[in-house]
Protein backbone atom coordinates (compact mmCIF):
# COMPACT_ATOMS: atom_id res chain seq x y z
CA UNK A 1 0.00 0.00 0.00
CA UNK A 2 1.00 3.54 -1.14
CA UNK A 3 0.02 7.00 -0.63
CA UNK A 4 -0.17 9.05 -3.51
CA UNK A 5 0.10 13.26 -3.10
CA UNK A 6 0.11 15.63 -5.99
CA UNK A 7 0.86 18.86 -5.45
CA UNK A 8 0.33 21.46 -7.72
CA UNK A 9 0.68 18.71 -10.69
CA UNK A 10 0.94 20.49 -14.55
CA UNK A 11 0.65 18.94 -17.77
CA UNK A 12 0.97 21.27 -20.83
CA UNK A 13 2.08 20.19 -24.68
CA UNK A 14 3.76 23.25 -26.34
CA UNK A 15 3.34 26.68 -24.64
CA UNK A 16 -0.18 26.81 -25.01
CA UNK A 17 -2.55 23.22 -24.73
CA UNK A 18 -2.76 23.12 -20.68
CA UNK A 19 -4.32 19.49 -20.45
CA UNK A 20 -4.22 19.82 -16.81
CA UNK A 21 -4.19 22.69 -15.01
CA UNK A 22 -2.76 23.23 -11.55
CA UNK A 23 -4.04 20.58 -9.07
CA UNK A 24 -4.05 19.47 -5.50
CA UNK A 25 -4.75 15.62 -4.64
CA UNK A 26 -4.03 13.02 -1.86
CA UNK A 27 -5.03 9.39 -2.06
CA UNK A 28 -4.28 7.99 1.38
CA UNK A 29 -3.06 4.68 1.57
CA UNK A 30 -5.42 1.57 0.82
CA UNK A 31 -7.90 3.83 -0.81
CA UNK A 32 -9.78 3.14 -3.80
CA UNK A 33 -10.04 6.69 -5.69
CA UNK A 34 -11.81 7.22 -8.72
CA UNK A 35 -11.58 9.50 -11.18
CA UNK A 36 -14.42 10.75 -13.88
CA UNK A 37 -15.18 13.25 -16.34
CA UNK A 38 -16.35 13.73 -19.55
CA UNK A 39 -14.10 12.58 -22.65
CA UNK A 40 -10.96 14.82 -23.07
CA UNK A 41 -11.33 16.56 -19.30
CA UNK A 42 -7.59 14.68 -18.97
CA UNK A 43 -8.83 11.73 -16.82
CA UNK A 44 -6.15 9.52 -19.02
CA UNK A 45 -3.53 11.83 -18.65
CA UNK A 46 -3.43 12.48 -15.23
CA UNK A 47 -3.38 8.11 -14.89
CA UNK A 48 0.10 8.91 -17.04
CA UNK A 49 1.61 11.63 -15.29
CA UNK A 50 1.44 9.28 -12.38
CA UNK A 51 2.48 6.11 -14.10
CA UNK A 52 5.94 8.32 -15.50
CA UNK A 53 4.38 7.55 -19.13
CA UNK A 54 3.89 11.27 -19.75
CA UNK A 55 6.58 13.94 -18.34
CA UNK A 56 5.31 16.24 -15.77
CA UNK A 57 5.20 20.02 -16.89
CA UNK A 58 5.20 21.61 -13.07
CA UNK A 59 4.94 20.60 -9.80
CA UNK A 60 5.69 18.07 -7.67
CA UNK A 61 4.24 14.14 -6.98
CA UNK A 62 5.33 11.78 -3.91
CA UNK A 63 4.67 8.31 -3.53
CA UNK A 64 4.97 7.50 0.53
CA UNK A 65 6.58 10.93 0.70
CA UNK A 66 9.19 10.02 -1.71
CA UNK A 67 9.56 12.60 -4.52
CA UNK A 68 9.02 10.68 -8.27
CA UNK A 69 8.87 12.99 -10.77
CA UNK A 70 12.44 11.87 -12.11
CA UNK A 71 11.49 8.15 -11.36
CA UNK A 72 11.05 5.60 -14.17
CA UNK A 73 7.86 3.90 -14.73
CA UNK A 74 9.55 0.53 -12.90
CA UNK A 75 11.07 2.88 -9.99
CA UNK A 76 7.53 4.00 -9.14
CA UNK A 77 6.30 0.60 -7.89
CA UNK A 78 3.32 1.15 -9.98
CA UNK A 79 1.05 -1.59 -11.57
CA UNK A 80 -1.39 -0.46 -14.24
CA UNK A 81 -3.90 -2.08 -16.18
CA UNK A 82 -5.37 -0.52 -19.02
CA UNK A 83 -8.43 -0.49 -21.54
CA UNK A 84 -6.99 -2.82 -23.92
CA UNK A 85 -5.92 -6.17 -22.35
CA UNK A 86 -2.20 -6.16 -24.27
CA UNK A 87 -2.19 -9.72 -23.24
CA UNK A 88 0.79 -11.80 -25.73
CA UNK A 89 -1.64 -13.67 -27.86
CA UNK A 90 1.48 -16.91 -27.91
CA UNK A 91 1.66 -17.67 -24.43
CA UNK A 92 -0.36 -18.97 -21.74
CA UNK A 93 -1.88 -17.11 -19.04
CA UNK A 94 0.89 -18.52 -16.74
CA UNK A 95 3.28 -17.17 -19.10
CA UNK A 96 1.77 -13.84 -19.51
CA UNK A 97 1.58 -13.73 -15.57
CA UNK A 98 5.10 -14.38 -15.57
CA UNK A 99 6.90 -12.49 -18.01
CA UNK A 100 7.22 -9.43 -16.09
CA UNK A 101 8.69 -11.63 -13.43
CA UNK A 102 11.18 -13.37 -15.72
CA UNK A 103 12.34 -9.82 -16.79
CA UNK A 104 12.99 -8.28 -13.10
CA UNK A 105 15.14 -12.14 -13.07
CA UNK A 106 13.30 -13.46 -9.99
CA UNK A 107 13.78 -17.26 -8.97
CA UNK A 108 11.71 -19.30 -10.71
CA UNK A 109 10.16 -20.44 -7.41
CA UNK A 110 9.19 -17.12 -6.41
CA UNK A 111 8.05 -16.28 -9.87
CA UNK A 112 6.11 -19.80 -9.51
CA UNK A 113 4.39 -18.73 -5.99
CA UNK A 114 3.45 -14.84 -7.32
CA UNK A 115 1.97 -16.44 -10.16
CA UNK A 116 -0.18 -19.26 -8.29
CA UNK A 117 -1.08 -17.19 -5.65
CA UNK A 118 -2.52 -14.28 -7.76
CA UNK A 119 -4.26 -17.12 -10.18
CA UNK A 120 -6.00 -18.12 -6.81
CA UNK A 121 -7.11 -14.60 -5.96
CA UNK A 122 -8.51 -14.10 -8.90
CA UNK A 123 -9.78 -17.37 -9.68
CA UNK A 124 -7.14 -18.11 -12.15
CA UNK A 125 -6.21 -21.93 -11.42
CA UNK A 126 -7.97 -23.61 -14.33
CA UNK A 127 -7.01 -21.18 -16.62
CA UNK A 128 -3.06 -21.08 -16.18
CA UNK A 129 -2.45 -23.33 -19.61
CA UNK A 130 -4.72 -21.43 -21.80
CA UNK A 131 -3.90 -19.36 -24.12
CA UNK A 132 -5.73 -15.29 -24.45
CA UNK A 133 -8.30 -16.42 -27.75
CA UNK A 134 -8.80 -19.18 -25.31
CA UNK A 135 -10.99 -16.41 -22.52
CA UNK A 136 -13.59 -14.43 -22.30
CA UNK A 137 -13.52 -11.02 -22.41
CA UNK A 138 -13.82 -11.00 -18.37
CA UNK A 139 -11.43 -13.95 -18.27
CA UNK A 140 -9.00 -11.91 -20.53
CA UNK A 141 -9.54 -8.53 -18.08
CA UNK A 142 -8.59 -10.68 -15.13
CA UNK A 143 -5.25 -11.98 -16.62
CA UNK A 144 -4.52 -8.25 -17.08
CA UNK A 145 -5.05 -7.64 -13.26
CA UNK A 146 -3.11 -10.64 -12.40
CA UNK A 147 -0.23 -9.56 -14.45
CA UNK A 148 0.34 -5.86 -12.34
CA UNK A 149 -0.94 -7.89 -9.30
CA UNK A 150 2.30 -10.50 -9.20
CA UNK A 151 4.29 -7.62 -9.25
CA UNK A 152 3.46 -6.88 -5.94
CA UNK A 153 2.63 -2.82 -6.84
CA UNK A 154 2.90 -0.05 -3.93
CA UNK A 155 -0.02 1.16 -5.95
CA UNK A 156 -2.69 -0.04 -8.85
CA UNK A 157 -3.64 2.24 -11.59
CA UNK A 158 -6.59 1.60 -14.27
CA UNK A 159 -7.50 3.28 -17.16
CA UNK A 160 -11.35 2.43 -18.34
CA UNK A 161 -10.38 -1.33 -17.33
CA UNK A 162 -14.05 -2.66 -18.48
CA UNK A 163 -14.92 -0.45 -21.33
CA UNK A 164 -14.68 -3.17 -23.76
CA UNK A 165 -17.13 -5.71 -21.70
CA UNK A 166 -20.62 -6.22 -22.51
CA UNK A 167 -23.13 -4.95 -19.76
CA UNK A 168 -23.03 -8.09 -17.53
CA UNK A 169 -19.63 -8.68 -17.73
CA UNK A 170 -19.16 -5.46 -16.60
CA UNK A 171 -21.19 -5.49 -13.75
CA UNK A 172 -19.49 -8.79 -13.07
CA UNK A 173 -16.25 -7.53 -13.21
CA UNK A 174 -17.11 -4.41 -10.83
CA UNK A 175 -17.59 -6.94 -8.01
CA UNK A 176 -14.41 -8.39 -8.64
CA UNK A 177 -12.54 -5.84 -8.48
CA UNK A 178 -14.19 -4.76 -5.43
CA UNK A 179 -13.63 -7.86 -3.79
CA UNK A 180 -10.40 -7.58 -5.24
CA UNK A 181 -9.62 -4.14 -3.13
CA UNK A 182 -10.93 -5.69 0.09
CA UNK A 183 -8.87 -9.15 -0.46
CA UNK A 184 -5.15 -7.20 -1.11
CA UNK A 185 -6.27 -3.81 0.38
CA UNK A 186 -4.43 -1.62 -2.18
CA UNK A 187 -4.42 1.50 -3.08
CA UNK A 188 -6.00 2.25 -6.22
CA UNK A 189 -6.27 5.08 -8.38
CA UNK A 190 -9.31 4.19 -11.10
CA UNK A 191 -9.91 6.33 -14.11
CA UNK A 192 -13.31 5.57 -15.99
CA UNK A 193 -16.24 7.60 -17.75
CA UNK A 194 -18.92 5.38 -16.33
CA UNK A 195 -20.29 7.17 -13.52
CA UNK A 196 -21.96 3.69 -12.24
CA UNK A 197 -18.39 2.41 -11.66
CA UNK A 198 -17.41 5.48 -9.79
CA UNK A 199 -20.46 5.42 -7.35
CA UNK A 200 -20.14 1.74 -6.63
CA UNK A 201 -16.28 1.22 -6.23
CA UNK A 202 -15.17 4.31 -5.20
CA UNK A 203 -14.19 5.37 -1.14
CA UNK A 204 -13.90 8.63 -2.88
CA UNK A 205 -14.79 10.39 -6.62
CA UNK A 206 -12.26 13.08 -8.19
CA UNK A 207 -14.60 14.84 -11.01
CA UNK A 208 -12.75 16.15 -13.25
CA UNK A 209 -13.60 18.92 -16.00
CA UNK A 210 -11.26 20.66 -18.32
CA UNK A 211 -8.23 19.58 -16.60
CA UNK A 212 -9.00 20.76 -13.36
CA UNK A 213 -10.82 19.15 -10.04
CA UNK A 214 -14.37 20.49 -9.72
CA UNK A 215 -14.94 18.28 -6.55
CA UNK A 216 -13.83 15.00 -4.47
CA UNK A 217 -16.16 13.66 -1.87
CA UNK A 218 -17.39 10.04 -1.23
CA UNK A 219 -19.81 9.21 -4.28
CA UNK A 220 -22.80 10.21 -1.73
CA UNK A 221 -21.16 13.78 -0.69
CA UNK A 222 -21.24 14.24 -4.43
CA UNK A 223 -24.30 13.22 -5.44
CA UNK A 224 -26.37 14.65 -2.30
CA UNK A 225 -23.99 17.85 -1.78
CA UNK A 226 -22.57 19.24 -5.95
CA UNK A 227 -20.53 22.21 -5.15
CA UNK A 228 -21.55 23.40 -8.73
CA UNK A 229 -24.04 22.69 -11.81
CA UNK A 230 -21.31 20.80 -13.26
CA UNK A 231 -20.75 18.25 -10.64
CA UNK A 232 -24.96 18.22 -10.25
CA UNK A 233 -25.15 17.59 -13.66
CA UNK A 234 -22.51 15.03 -14.09
CA UNK A 235 -22.93 12.86 -11.08
CA UNK A 236 -26.50 10.99 -11.38
CA UNK A 237 -28.08 9.50 -14.03
CA UNK A 238 -30.67 10.57 -15.57
CA UNK A 239 -29.05 14.06 -14.45
CA UNK A 240 -30.52 16.78 -12.79
CA UNK A 241 -32.98 18.77 -13.60
CA UNK A 242 -32.29 22.60 -13.74
CA UNK A 243 -35.12 25.52 -14.04
CA UNK A 244 -33.86 29.26 -14.68
CA UNK A 245 -35.70 31.71 -12.16
CA UNK A 246 -34.41 34.81 -9.90
CA UNK A 247 -33.85 35.60 -6.49
CA UNK A 248 -36.69 37.51 -4.73
CA UNK A 249 -35.05 37.65 -1.28
CA UNK A 250 -32.22 36.06 0.01
CA UNK A 251 -32.11 34.86 3.95
CA UNK A 252 -29.80 33.05 6.17
CA UNK A 253 -32.50 30.66 7.01
CA UNK A 254 -34.51 30.67 3.92
CA UNK A 255 -34.97 32.21 0.43
CA UNK A 256 -37.84 33.14 -2.28
CA UNK A 257 -37.09 32.51 -5.59
CA UNK A 258 -39.54 33.27 -8.29
CA UNK A 259 -39.35 30.64 -11.65
CA UNK A 260 -39.57 31.82 -15.17
CA UNK A 261 -43.43 30.56 -15.16
CA UNK A 262 -43.67 33.40 -12.10
CA UNK A 263 -44.54 30.37 -9.81
CA UNK A 264 -42.80 31.47 -6.20
CA UNK A 265 -41.24 28.81 -4.45
CA UNK A 266 -39.25 29.25 -0.72
CA UNK A 267 -36.17 26.99 -0.08
CA UNK A 268 -34.42 25.97 2.90
CA UNK A 269 -31.16 27.78 1.19
CA UNK A 270 -28.91 30.53 2.46
CA UNK A 271 -28.82 32.94 -0.72
CA UNK A 272 -27.19 36.18 1.72
CA UNK A 273 -24.38 36.26 -0.68
CA UNK A 274 -26.76 37.16 -4.06
CA UNK A 275 -28.27 40.19 -4.43
CA UNK A 276 -32.25 39.99 -4.94
CA UNK A 277 -33.19 40.07 -8.65
CA UNK A 278 -29.95 38.12 -9.35
CA UNK A 279 -30.66 35.10 -12.16
CA UNK A 280 -30.09 31.71 -10.54
CA UNK A 281 -30.83 28.03 -11.31
CA UNK A 282 -32.80 25.94 -9.24
CA UNK A 283 -32.01 22.22 -9.69
CA UNK A 284 -33.90 19.26 -8.64
CA UNK A 285 -33.20 15.30 -9.01
CA UNK A 286 -35.76 13.48 -11.17
CA UNK A 287 -36.68 10.89 -8.38
CA UNK A 288 -38.03 14.40 -6.30
CA UNK A 289 -40.66 15.62 -8.66
CA UNK A 290 -44.32 13.94 -8.18
CA UNK A 291 -47.16 14.31 -10.78
CA UNK A 292 -49.94 16.10 -8.54
CA UNK A 293 -53.10 17.82 -10.46
CA UNK A 294 -52.43 21.12 -12.09
CA UNK A 295 -54.01 23.53 -9.66
CA UNK A 296 -51.78 22.41 -7.03
CA UNK A 297 -48.75 22.37 -9.29
CA UNK A 298 -44.96 24.14 -9.36
CA UNK A 299 -44.90 23.52 -13.07
CA UNK A 300 -46.48 21.79 -15.64
CA UNK A 301 -45.69 20.98 -19.54
CA UNK A 302 -46.72 18.21 -22.26
CA UNK A 303 -45.28 14.71 -21.60
CA UNK A 304 -42.50 14.56 -24.76
CA UNK A 305 -41.38 10.70 -23.62
CA UNK A 306 -41.85 8.04 -21.74
CA UNK A 307 -39.48 5.42 -20.81
CA UNK A 308 -41.00 1.86 -19.02
CA UNK A 309 -38.32 0.20 -17.44
CA UNK A 310 -40.02 -2.34 -15.55
CA UNK A 311 -39.21 -1.25 -12.05
CA UNK A 312 -39.59 2.36 -12.75
CA UNK A 313 -40.98 5.00 -15.09
CA UNK A 314 -38.67 8.25 -16.78
CA UNK A 315 -41.53 11.01 -17.67
CA UNK A 316 -39.83 13.51 -20.14
CA UNK A 317 -42.09 17.05 -19.69
CA UNK A 318 -41.57 19.82 -21.98
CA UNK A 319 -42.10 22.96 -19.64
CA UNK A 320 -40.52 25.47 -21.48
CA UNK A 321 -37.88 25.65 -18.77
CA UNK A 322 -35.22 25.55 -21.08
CA UNK A 323 -33.14 23.99 -23.38
CA UNK A 324 -33.99 20.12 -22.28
CA UNK A 325 -37.05 18.94 -21.03
CA UNK A 326 -37.76 18.18 -17.27
CA UNK A 327 -36.94 14.53 -16.09
CA UNK A 328 -38.34 12.91 -13.38
CA UNK A 329 -38.34 9.23 -11.69
CA UNK A 330 -41.17 7.39 -10.57
CA UNK A 331 -40.61 3.87 -8.81
CA UNK A 332 -43.54 3.10 -9.89
CA UNK A 333 -45.68 2.02 -13.19
CA UNK A 334 -47.28 5.36 -14.30
CA UNK A 335 -50.47 5.75 -16.95
CA UNK A 336 -49.33 8.26 -18.59
CA UNK A 337 -49.22 8.96 -22.27
CA UNK A 338 -46.82 11.19 -24.63
CA UNK A 339 -48.76 14.48 -25.34
CA UNK A 340 -50.68 14.12 -21.79
CA UNK A 341 -50.51 17.74 -19.82
CA UNK A 342 -48.88 17.27 -16.09
CA UNK A 343 -48.29 19.28 -13.22
CA UNK A 344 -45.89 18.51 -11.28
CA UNK A 345 -44.04 19.59 -7.66
CA UNK A 346 -40.90 20.50 -6.39
CA UNK A 347 -39.70 19.18 -3.27
CA UNK A 348 -38.05 22.47 -1.53
CA UNK A 349 -36.24 20.13 0.86
CA UNK A 350 -34.78 18.42 -2.00
CA UNK A 351 -34.24 21.49 -4.12
CA UNK A 352 -30.46 23.08 -4.62
CA UNK A 353 -30.03 26.50 -6.38
CA UNK A 354 -27.39 27.66 -8.34
CA UNK A 355 -25.80 31.18 -8.49
CA UNK A 356 -25.68 32.81 -12.51
CA UNK A 357 -21.94 31.38 -11.85
CA UNK A 358 -23.09 28.10 -11.35
CA UNK A 359 -21.67 27.73 -7.51
CA UNK A 360 -24.30 26.34 -5.19
CA UNK A 361 -25.87 28.10 -2.51
CA UNK A 362 -25.46 25.98 1.22
CA UNK A 363 -28.58 24.45 1.62
CA UNK A 364 -29.63 23.73 4.97
CA UNK A 365 -30.14 20.93 6.88
CA UNK A 366 -34.72 20.67 8.05
CA UNK A 367 -34.70 18.40 11.23
CA UNK A 368 -37.06 15.76 10.82
CA UNK A 369 -40.06 15.46 12.70
CA UNK A 370 -40.94 12.76 15.38
CA UNK A 371 -43.83 10.63 15.28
Amino acid sequence: MAQLRLEKIQKRYGSHAEVIKPLDLQINSGEFVVVVGPSGCGKSTLLRLVAGLEEITDGDMFIDNARVNDDSPSERGIGMVFQSYALYPHMTVYQNMAFALEMAKLSQKEIDERVQESARILQLEHLLDRRPKDLSGGQRQRVAIGRAIVREPSLFLFDEPLSNLDASLRVQMRMEIAALHKRINATILYVTHDQVEAMTLADRIVVLNQGRIEQVGTPLELYDAPQNVFVAQFIGSPKMNLIHGKLLRGGEFDCEVELENRQRIRLPVDARRAGDGEAVRLGIRPEHLEIVDLAGADVEGEVLFVEHMGNETLLYVNGGYGAEPLVMRHTERLEVQPEQHVGLRLSPEHCYLFDSSGVAFPRLKIPQQRH
